[in-house]
Parts: structure tokens; sequence; C-alpha cells
């Protein structure tokens, strides 16, 4: 534990960790899943939830906001970005709510980041976009999430360029290669680029893991795309997880090649719907999706400080 900073409300606390015990880690996680059911998304991104286990993580930092010592806040800052302010996510228990309990994570938050602050909001509710106005912070930022069915799969047969032959993805074989096609794919994404081999070993260690599902793209033996492809299997989702090509590779049809593959393998495995996401500035990837069939389900938004 790094700090405690107590806020002059009856029984209110927030204490700020640079890493929390397996205890606290699984009662956020618990927190998460109870706020997740009742607001019908998850409050807080997989790389967050990823990051609350398995010790100290460089720039992250971990707020529990406890009640007389019961959780019911929880929020998480990552400063790991060399250029663009620390980002934040928080969650408060359904049950919690409207005590003041989210502004109070906001303003620590702020506090914390030197008010240099971007925060999500997770499904745009009207109560996160109040509380970002609350906090003083603006809008700049919109990830889409869009949706298709898998059946009937009316996608063509994928094309590939001359001389690209796809196969699947070999743990351990594969990292380094697939690190850096991401990272060039990706050099101007605030999060996908800066995936590194801890956060590729975090989700190869999850549960919905499948090689099988993670294609990649090879011209004379040398990785130029992929498409990683994941299943929700509670949900009955499958996900175009990502789908990366290297800069010198782009432009030749093979990201809509390597799309069409991994749908066809989800649509393969059963699950009737196909989700994926996608930010609302980048016009030439939404075209792309929506002759693909897929429509904008839902919205993430992002807000951050004027400074």
């Amino acid at each position: 534990m790094t700090t405690d900073a107590v806020i002059p409300e009856p029984g209110r606390q927030i204490s700020t960790y640079d890493e929390l015990t397996s205890e606290q880690a699984k009662a956020v996680l618990d927190m998460l899943a109870v706020a997740a059911r009742s607001d019908g998304m998850q409050a807080v991104s997989e790389q967050g939830r990823l990051q609350l286990r398995g010790g100290p993580r460089e720039g992250v930092r971990h707020l529990l906001l406890t009640v007389e010592g019961e959780l019911v806040g929880y929020a998480q800052l990552e400063d790991t970005d060399p250029i663009e302010a620390p980002a934040a996510e928080l969650v408060v228990h359904p049950g919690h709510r409207g005590r003041g309990h989210g502004r109070a994570l906001g303003s620590a938050l702020l506090g914390l980041s030197g008010k240099r602050l971007r925060m999500w909001a997770h499904g745009g509710k009207s109560a996160a976009r109040h509380l970002a106005q609350v906090l003083g912070l603006t809008l700049f930022r919109e990830l889409r999430q869009l949706r298709r069915p898998l059946s009937p799969l009316d996608i063509p047969e994928p094309v590939f360029p001359a001389g690209v032959t796809v196969r699947t993805f070999v743990p351990g074989q594969d990292d380094d290669a697939w690190l850096a096609v991401n990272a060039a794919a990706f050099a101007h994404h605030p999060e996908q680029g800066a995936i590194t081999q801890r956060d590729l070993d975090d989700r190869k260690a999850e549960p919905w893991f499948d090689p099988k599902g993670f294609f990649l793209a090879e011209r004379a033996g040398e990785m130029i795309g992929f498409h990683w492809t994941k299943i929700h299997a509670e949900e009955q989702l499958g996900e175009v997880y990502v789908v990366g090509i290297r800069p010198d590779a782009q432009g030749g049809g093979l990201g809509k090649a390597l799309t069409a593959v991994g749908l066809r393998h989800l649509a393969a495995q059963g699950v009737p719907t196909a989700m994926l996401y996608v930010d609302a500035d980048n016009p030439a990837a939404l075209t792309v999706y929506d002759r693909l069939g897929f429509r904008t389900h839902e919205v993430d938004l992002m807000y951050r400080t004027e400074s």
C-alpha cells in the first residue's frame, strides 16, 4: 500500500495500492461481476481486470473505496503512456450508488494524476457522463461495439494477396514475431500497440484462449498480419478480438480476408453473434465492417481533462 486518503464523509475511506492481495483482487472481481449483471456490461476493461492480479505492474495503481470497512467502490489508474495522460476506470457497487462514491473516486483519481486524466465511461451510461461533467472532463474518444449475426454467414470466401498463407498461432514459438507485428500495426494506438510479453502471457493463461482461433498471415516466411478471435462462452458471443496488418502489407485486402477467416471460424464454433470494437474516428475500418454486416450495438466514451 502506498497511501491512504480519508474522504471527509462519515465512514468513507479511499486507500491506494501498487498491488492488491489475492483477497482484495477477488473482492474487486466479485463486485465487478455484480455490477456487470446489473449494468449489462463490464465497468472495467479486460486489461484492467487482468491487472488486478499477478503482483505489481509498472504505472498501475488501485483505489479501494470502503464504507465502514465494506468494499463499495474501485478505481484503477494506469500511467504507462509516455505521451497521453493517465487512464482510469472506476465502478461503484450497484447497491451503494447515488451517495457520492463515484465522485469521491473521481476526485481521488484527479489528485493522483495531477489533474491530468483520461477516464472511460463504458456503455456511455448517463450517470457516467454526468460524473465526467461534474469532474470537469470533456469527451474526446468514442469506441463503438459493433455486432452482426453469424447465421446465415453471408460472407464471400476470403481471397488473399499473392504469396500469402495462413496458419494458426503456436504459443511460445510465435510470441516474439506477433508482438513485433502488433506493435508495428498499432504504433499509434494507445492500448493495443503497447501490449507486452506479460500482457500476452496473461491472455494465454485465460480460460478463453484458444490458439486454433488465432490466425497468422505469412509471406515469404514472415508474419505480416493476424486475426485473433475470442469466444465469450457465457454470453455466447464471438469476438473479432484484434485484426492487425503490418504497415508495409496494408491496402491489399489482407485485413478483409483475415476478418472473413475469423468470422467463419467463430460461426463454426456455434456462437450466434459476432462482436468487435472500433474507434468512431476510423472511417476506413467502419466502412469495412459495415460491408461485412456489422452494426453499432453500444458505445464506450473516454473523457479527459482540458490540460
